[in-house]
């Protein structure tokens, strides 16, 4: 019998999260300020719902599936490309309402048993995130009704998207430590120099531990200053981990540097929004600082590296880091100017737009060349 095919799942989830990405930011803008109300699927919150439920989980599904058998990953992208259709063009229906939890259901059984095994509580508690993170799609569409079951003692969807963004910016703690600091701790082998600080597990735990609370505590109204405060000792604990991997020693290797640049966006994120919470104001800004800076170019150097480090075991080309997490970053800002009534700021509204989507549709471009196109280089199909 022959073997089944397999597919590497980025070479599926990592080009249709950068499409993703491109389209809905400029889309959503146009929903509210063309007065046409198209797409209604991301009018409001819509264009969060596709940030947290469509491109975040592509990102982890690419990220952690690995190479599945066609007939598995095949229908499981339907099914991501399905929802993200019906959701921006029908979000009122019943197919909309329902594949997003679908496909994060299906996503979770794929996924969330391979972290199980593990015996480190830090690496176990990986498992448990991720569930959080799939069922944080069919917890949001049964809010409304729980919430007017409870008489409102329930948090609303406002404030679960916070938690689920505070739960991302969790994972990019965790997993874009365990990037960075076997890359940094080989490459400065290599120059003869010893790494100490790599993986820094107390610090990690001291994250995990801070990160989890200041999610847990945003779902309550009352515990927000608290949680901002947690917010504000994960940033400096950030801070302290990058300085201690002393990237600076790296600096040809641009995909090395812009990982830094990457976990930098993480600290100034949970800083920012902790002094927000801390000070009574509304995150809404601050948050963007993690889904548009932090996530943002996270998921740009990962994509490309991984990308570069499959088709030609080589690392990603400066051009290509930096043009894309320049834009990313200028993107971030320009959003936080904006502030939290951002329409009364259109301007800087659609210069972040034209950035996130500018970096996007370039990063798009690059992965979804084939693995085997290159001039000069030696290359081998995935």
């Amino acid at each position: 019998m022959s073997r089944a095919v397999k597919i590497q799942s980025f070479r599926l989830f990592f080009p249709a999260a950068a499409l993703l990405a491109a389209a809905i930011v400029p889309l959503s803008l146009w929903a509210v300020q063309s007065g046409t109300g198209w797409p209604p699927g991301l009018l409001g919150a819509g264009h969060g719902h596709e940030l947290m439920f469509g491109f975040a989980l592509a990102l982890i599904a690419g990220y952690t599936l690995g190479p599945q058998p066609a007939r598995v990953l095949l229908p499981l992208f339907g099914l991501w490309l399905a929802a993200r259709i019906t959701w921006i063009l029908a979000p009122d229906t019943i197919p909309a309402m329902a594949l997003s939890p679908a496909f994060a259901v299906a996503l979770a059984c794929l996924v969330v048993p391979r972290f199980q095994a593990a015996k480190k509580w830090r690496n176990r508690m990986l498992g448990p995130l991720f569930l959080v993170l799939f069922l944080l799609p069919l917890v949001w569409l049964l809010v409304p009704w729980l919430v007017s079951a409870s008489d409102g003692a329930l948090p609303d969807q406002r404030r679960l998207m916070h938690f689920g963004i505070l739960a991302l910016l969790l994972l990019m703690m965790f997993m874009g430590g365990r990037i960075i600091a076997p890359a940094v701790g080989g490459t400065l082998e290599k120059k003869g120099i010893a790494q100490a600080a790599r993986v820094q597990p107390r610090i990690e735990a001291a994250l995990i531990l801070t990160l989890a609370g200041a999610a847990l505590l945003l779902l309550a109204p009352s515990m927000a200053p608290t949680a901002g405060g947690l917010l504000l000792v994960a940033a400096v604990l950030l801070l302290v981990r990058i300085v201690r991997w002393r990237l600076w020693l790296c600096p040809e290797r641009a995909d090395l540097m812009g990982l830094g640049l990457c976990y930098t966006w993480v600290a100034v994120g949970a800083a920012v929004t902790g002094s927000a919470l801390i000070r009574g104001h509304s995150p809404a800004a601050s948050l963007h600082l993690i889904t548009v800076g932090a996530l943002g170019s996270l998921s740009c150097a990962v994509a490309l590296r991984l990308y570069f480090q499959k088709a030609w075991h080589q690392p990603p080309p400066a051009l290509w880091v930096w043009s894309t997490l320049v834009l990313v970053s200028l993107s971030a800002i320009t959003r936080f100017l904006a502030g939290n009534t951002p329409f009364a700021a259109p301007l800087l509204l659609w210069l972040s737009a034209t950035c996130w989507s500018v970096a996007f549709l370039s990063l798009a471009t690059r992965l979804a060349l084939p693995l085997t196109f290159g001039a000069g280089a030696k290359t081998r199909r995935i």
